[in-house]
Protein backbone atom coordinates (compact mmCIF):
# COMPACT_ATOMS: atom_id res chain seq x y z
CA UNK A 1 0.00 0.00 0.00
CA UNK A 2 1.15 3.61 -0.32
CA UNK A 3 2.78 4.34 2.21
CA UNK A 4 1.61 7.98 2.09
CA UNK A 5 -2.13 7.13 2.34
CA UNK A 6 -3.53 5.75 5.85
CA UNK A 7 -5.97 3.05 6.22
CA UNK A 8 -9.22 3.04 6.93
CA UNK A 9 -10.36 2.91 9.97
CA UNK A 10 -10.88 -0.33 11.74
CA UNK A 11 -14.46 0.04 12.01
CA UNK A 12 -14.92 0.81 8.58
CA UNK A 13 -18.25 -1.45 7.32
CA UNK A 14 -19.63 -1.93 4.15
CA UNK A 15 -23.03 -0.36 4.28
CA UNK A 16 -26.11 -0.75 1.70
CA UNK A 17 -25.89 -2.44 -1.70
CA UNK A 18 -28.06 -0.85 -4.29
CA UNK A 19 -29.43 -2.87 -7.20
CA UNK A 20 -31.67 -2.48 -10.90
CA UNK A 21 -35.07 -4.22 -10.65
CA UNK A 22 -36.65 -4.80 -13.93
CA UNK A 23 -39.20 -6.87 -11.91
CA UNK A 24 -39.64 -5.36 -8.57
CA UNK A 25 -42.10 -7.14 -7.27
CA UNK A 26 -40.39 -10.38 -7.58
CA UNK A 27 -37.35 -8.79 -6.33
CA UNK A 28 -38.37 -8.36 -3.31
CA UNK A 29 -40.18 -11.59 -2.63
CA UNK A 30 -36.43 -13.18 -3.13
CA UNK A 31 -34.20 -10.92 -0.89
CA UNK A 32 -37.67 -10.82 1.56
CA UNK A 33 -38.15 -14.71 1.64
CA UNK A 34 -35.19 -16.68 0.60
CA UNK A 35 -32.95 -13.51 1.93
CA UNK A 36 -34.66 -13.27 4.95
CA UNK A 37 -34.86 -9.21 5.21
CA UNK A 38 -37.72 -7.02 6.25
CA UNK A 39 -39.25 -4.98 3.89
CA UNK A 40 -38.36 -1.73 5.16
CA UNK A 41 -40.06 0.84 2.49
CA UNK A 42 -41.62 0.56 -0.73
CA UNK A 43 -43.33 2.31 -3.14
CA UNK A 44 -43.77 1.75 -6.99
CA UNK A 45 -40.37 2.59 -7.80
CA UNK A 46 -38.03 1.36 -5.37
CA UNK A 47 -37.96 -0.55 -1.84
CA UNK A 48 -35.56 -0.54 0.78
CA UNK A 49 -34.55 -3.98 2.79
CA UNK A 50 -33.18 -4.64 5.68
CA UNK A 51 -32.84 -6.26 9.32
CA UNK A 52 -34.15 -4.60 12.23
CA UNK A 53 -34.63 -1.23 10.96
CA UNK A 54 -31.22 -1.26 9.14
CA UNK A 55 -31.21 -0.68 5.63
CA UNK A 56 -29.09 -3.15 3.90
CA UNK A 57 -30.23 -3.41 0.06
CA UNK A 58 -32.27 -1.25 -1.99
CA UNK A 59 -33.89 -2.23 -5.30
CA UNK A 60 -34.95 0.42 -7.99
CA UNK A 61 -36.88 -0.37 -10.92
CA UNK A 62 -34.83 -0.68 -14.25
CA UNK A 63 -36.45 -1.96 -17.09
CA UNK A 64 -32.53 -2.45 -18.07
CA UNK A 65 -31.92 -4.61 -15.26
CA UNK A 66 -31.40 -8.44 -16.06
CA UNK A 67 -29.56 -7.84 -19.30
CA UNK A 68 -26.32 -7.74 -17.79
CA UNK A 69 -24.28 -7.32 -20.56
CA UNK A 70 -21.56 -11.06 -20.07
CA UNK A 71 -18.37 -8.77 -21.32
CA UNK A 72 -19.05 -6.12 -18.97
CA UNK A 73 -17.76 -5.55 -15.14
CA UNK A 74 -19.73 -5.28 -12.47
CA UNK A 75 -21.08 -7.35 -9.48
CA UNK A 76 -20.47 -10.94 -8.65
CA UNK A 77 -21.90 -11.13 -5.41
CA UNK A 78 -23.49 -9.09 -2.55
CA UNK A 79 -22.51 -11.12 0.70
CA UNK A 80 -24.79 -11.10 3.19
CA UNK A 81 -23.51 -11.98 7.04
CA UNK A 82 -25.62 -13.74 9.67
CA UNK A 83 -24.35 -13.96 13.23
CA UNK A 84 -24.42 -17.67 13.77
CA UNK A 85 -24.44 -20.84 12.29
CA UNK A 86 -27.94 -21.57 13.25
CA UNK A 87 -28.96 -18.51 11.29
CA UNK A 88 -27.23 -20.21 8.28
CA UNK A 89 -28.92 -23.35 8.86
CA UNK A 90 -31.98 -21.05 8.48
CA UNK A 91 -31.14 -19.66 5.60
CA UNK A 92 -30.03 -23.13 4.05
CA UNK A 93 -33.46 -24.53 4.93
CA UNK A 94 -35.09 -21.05 3.10
CA UNK A 95 -33.33 -21.82 -0.10
CA UNK A 96 -34.23 -25.76 0.02
CA UNK A 97 -37.56 -24.60 0.10
CA UNK A 98 -37.73 -21.32 -2.28
CA UNK A 99 -34.97 -21.50 -3.98
CA UNK A 100 -31.79 -23.17 -5.82
CA UNK A 101 -28.41 -23.29 -4.33
CA UNK A 102 -25.59 -23.23 -6.53
CA UNK A 103 -22.36 -23.57 -4.04
CA UNK A 104 -21.33 -24.16 -0.42
CA UNK A 105 -18.28 -23.42 0.68
CA UNK A 106 -15.91 -23.53 3.96
CA UNK A 107 -13.08 -21.16 3.01
CA UNK A 108 -11.34 -21.16 6.30
CA UNK A 109 -12.23 -17.74 7.61
CA UNK A 110 -16.02 -18.52 7.07
CA UNK A 111 -19.05 -20.73 5.84
CA UNK A 112 -21.10 -19.92 2.79
CA UNK A 113 -24.09 -20.75 0.58
CA UNK A 114 -24.32 -19.39 -2.73
CA UNK A 115 -27.20 -18.52 -4.92
CA UNK A 116 -28.19 -16.27 -7.48
CA UNK A 117 -31.25 -13.73 -7.38
CA UNK A 118 -33.94 -13.85 -10.23
CA UNK A 119 -31.97 -11.22 -12.54
CA UNK A 120 -28.85 -13.21 -12.41
CA UNK A 121 -26.95 -11.32 -9.27
CA UNK A 122 -24.95 -13.36 -7.23
CA UNK A 123 -25.94 -13.92 -3.80
CA UNK A 124 -23.49 -15.14 -0.98
CA UNK A 125 -24.72 -15.91 2.64
CA UNK A 126 -22.33 -16.39 5.09
CA UNK A 127 -21.24 -16.89 8.58
CA UNK A 128 -17.73 -16.37 10.07
CA UNK A 129 -15.72 -18.68 12.23
CA UNK A 130 -14.28 -16.55 15.25
CA UNK A 131 -11.40 -14.31 13.74
CA UNK A 132 -8.67 -15.95 16.58
CA UNK A 133 -9.28 -19.17 14.11
CA UNK A 134 -8.35 -17.74 11.02
CA UNK A 135 -5.98 -19.20 9.32
CA UNK A 136 -2.66 -16.16 8.57
CA UNK A 137 -0.15 -16.35 6.05
CA UNK A 138 3.40 -16.13 6.66
CA UNK A 139 3.12 -12.11 6.08
CA UNK A 140 0.39 -11.94 8.27
CA UNK A 141 -2.31 -11.53 5.98
CA UNK A 142 -5.29 -14.15 6.14
CA UNK A 143 -5.09 -17.27 4.43
CA UNK A 144 -8.54 -18.55 2.40
CA UNK A 145 -9.35 -21.49 0.68
CA UNK A 146 -12.25 -23.42 -0.79
CA UNK A 147 -13.37 -26.44 1.14
CA UNK A 148 -16.14 -28.72 0.88
CA UNK A 149 -19.03 -27.26 3.46
CA UNK A 150 -20.99 -30.59 4.86
CA UNK A 151 -24.63 -29.48 4.27
CA UNK A 152 -26.41 -31.62 6.42
CA UNK A 153 -24.99 -30.92 10.42
CA UNK A 154 -25.43 -27.26 8.71
CA UNK A 155 -29.03 -28.00 8.33
CA UNK A 156 -29.29 -29.77 11.64
CA UNK A 157 -27.93 -26.10 13.63
CA UNK A 158 -30.93 -24.36 12.18
CA UNK A 159 -33.16 -22.86 14.56
CA UNK A 160 -36.48 -22.59 12.53
CA UNK A 161 -36.30 -19.21 12.19
CA UNK A 162 -38.01 -17.56 8.63
CA UNK A 163 -36.02 -14.58 8.80
CA UNK A 164 -32.46 -13.24 8.96
CA UNK A 165 -32.00 -12.38 12.74
CA UNK A 166 -30.62 -9.22 14.50
CA UNK A 167 -26.60 -8.79 13.88
CA UNK A 168 -27.48 -9.94 9.99
CA UNK A 169 -25.56 -6.85 7.81
CA UNK A 170 -24.24 -6.76 4.31
CA UNK A 171 -20.16 -8.42 5.09
CA UNK A 172 -19.00 -7.78 1.73
CA UNK A 173 -19.11 -7.09 -2.24
CA UNK A 174 -17.31 -8.96 -4.43
CA UNK A 175 -16.68 -7.32 -7.38
CA UNK A 176 -15.82 -8.61 -11.50
CA UNK A 177 -13.39 -6.40 -12.96
CA UNK A 178 -11.40 -5.65 -16.33
CA UNK A 179 -8.10 -4.72 -13.99
CA UNK A 180 -7.18 -6.41 -10.85
CA UNK A 181 -3.96 -3.78 -10.88
CA UNK A 182 -6.75 -0.76 -11.56
CA UNK A 183 -8.50 -2.00 -8.34
CA UNK A 184 -6.06 -2.67 -6.00
CA UNK A 185 -4.76 1.31 -7.16
CA UNK A 186 -8.17 2.69 -6.34
CA UNK A 187 -9.14 0.68 -3.35
CA UNK A 188 -5.86 0.20 -1.59
CA UNK A 189 -3.34 3.00 -3.07
CA UNK A 190 -6.22 5.68 -2.81
CA UNK A 191 -8.84 4.49 -0.55
CA UNK A 192 -7.07 3.10 2.46
CA UNK A 193 -8.11 -0.42 2.17
CA UNK A 194 -5.72 -2.92 3.16
CA UNK A 195 -4.84 -6.04 0.95
CA UNK A 196 -5.59 -9.70 3.10
CA UNK A 197 -5.61 -12.12 0.81
CA UNK A 198 -4.70 -13.19 -3.02
CA UNK A 199 -5.64 -16.46 -5.39
CA UNK A 200 -5.19 -17.08 -8.69
CA UNK A 201 -6.99 -13.80 -10.49
CA UNK A 202 -8.50 -12.21 -7.29
CA UNK A 203 -7.59 -10.15 -4.31
CA UNK A 204 -9.07 -9.50 -1.36
CA UNK A 205 -9.16 -6.25 0.76
CA UNK A 206 -10.41 -4.77 3.93
CA UNK A 207 -9.86 -2.32 7.15
CA UNK A 208 -8.79 -3.38 10.31
CA UNK A 209 -8.00 -6.67 9.31
CA UNK A 210 -11.06 -8.12 8.21
CA UNK A 211 -11.20 -11.21 5.79
CA UNK A 212 -12.21 -8.94 3.09
CA UNK A 213 -15.09 -6.17 2.72
CA UNK A 214 -14.22 -5.54 -1.18
CA UNK A 215 -13.31 -8.36 -3.29
CA UNK A 216 -12.48 -8.84 -6.64
CA UNK A 217 -11.65 -11.31 -9.67
CA UNK A 218 -11.45 -11.58 -13.25
CA UNK A 219 -12.24 -15.03 -13.57
CA UNK A 220 -14.53 -14.83 -16.50
CA UNK A 221 -12.63 -12.29 -18.68
CA UNK A 222 -14.64 -9.00 -18.46
CA UNK A 223 -13.24 -6.54 -20.97
CA UNK A 224 -16.22 -3.89 -20.87
CA UNK A 225 -17.01 -1.30 -17.84
CA UNK A 226 -20.50 -1.51 -15.89
CA UNK A 227 -22.78 -1.22 -17.75
CA UNK A 228 -27.24 -1.36 -17.50
CA UNK A 229 -28.42 -3.68 -14.78
CA UNK A 230 -27.09 -5.22 -11.81
CA UNK A 231 -25.15 -3.28 -9.17
CA UNK A 232 -26.21 0.56 -8.95
CA UNK A 233 -23.75 1.28 -6.15
CA UNK A 234 -22.69 0.15 -2.92
CA UNK A 235 -21.90 1.85 -0.04
CA UNK A 236 -19.06 2.21 2.91
CA UNK A 237 -19.47 3.38 6.21
CA UNK A 238 -16.10 5.05 8.06
CA UNK A 239 -16.65 5.73 11.95
CA UNK A 240 -15.94 9.35 12.21
CA UNK A 241 -16.16 12.54 9.95
CA UNK A 242 -12.20 13.31 9.88
CA UNK A 243 -12.11 9.53 7.90
CA UNK A 244 -14.91 10.49 5.45
CA UNK A 245 -12.57 13.76 5.28
CA UNK A 246 -9.45 12.42 4.42
CA UNK A 247 -11.26 10.02 1.62
CA UNK A 248 -12.61 13.44 -0.13
CA UNK A 249 -9.23 15.02 -0.15
CA UNK A 250 -7.89 12.12 -1.59
CA UNK A 251 -10.02 11.82 -4.43
CA UNK A 252 -10.21 15.51 -4.68
CA UNK A 253 -7.17 15.56 -6.15
CA UNK A 254 -7.24 12.07 -8.23
CA UNK A 255 -8.47 11.19 -11.70
CA UNK A 256 -11.82 9.71 -10.18
CA UNK A 257 -15.19 11.83 -10.55
CA UNK A 258 -16.89 12.73 -7.16
CA UNK A 259 -19.64 14.19 -6.33
CA UNK A 260 -21.31 15.32 -2.84
CA UNK A 261 -24.19 13.08 -1.69
CA UNK A 262 -26.90 14.16 1.17
CA UNK A 263 -25.00 12.25 3.54
CA UNK A 264 -21.17 11.69 2.37
CA UNK A 265 -19.79 11.63 -1.21
CA UNK A 266 -20.15 9.35 -3.81
CA UNK A 267 -17.01 8.24 -6.93
CA UNK A 268 -17.17 6.55 -9.82
CA UNK A 269 -14.24 4.25 -9.54
CA UNK A 270 -12.36 1.21 -12.16
CA UNK A 271 -14.77 -0.06 -14.31
CA UNK A 272 -17.23 2.86 -14.13
CA UNK A 273 -18.62 1.11 -10.47
CA UNK A 274 -20.36 3.95 -8.32
CA UNK A 275 -18.78 3.59 -4.33
CA UNK A 276 -20.47 5.78 -1.68
CA UNK A 277 -19.19 7.07 1.67
CA UNK A 278 -20.88 7.91 4.71
CA UNK A 279 -20.36 8.33 8.36
CA UNK A 280 -21.33 5.89 11.03
CA UNK A 281 -24.77 7.36 12.42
Amino acid sequence: MDSNVDALPAETRIGRTALGASNLGEMVEFYRDVVGLGVLDRTDATAVLGVDGTPLLVLDRDSDAGRRDPSRAGLFHTAFRVPSRGALGDALARIRDRARLDGASDHGVSEALYLTDPEGNGVEIYRDFPRAEWPRSADGGVRMGTYRLHLDPLAAAATGESAAPPGTDVGHVHLEVTSLDAFEEFYVDRLGFERQAAVPDALFVSAGGYHHHVGANTWNGRSEPTGDGGLSWFEVVVPQARALDAIRDRLSASQYAMAETDDGVAVTGPDDIEVRFRVET
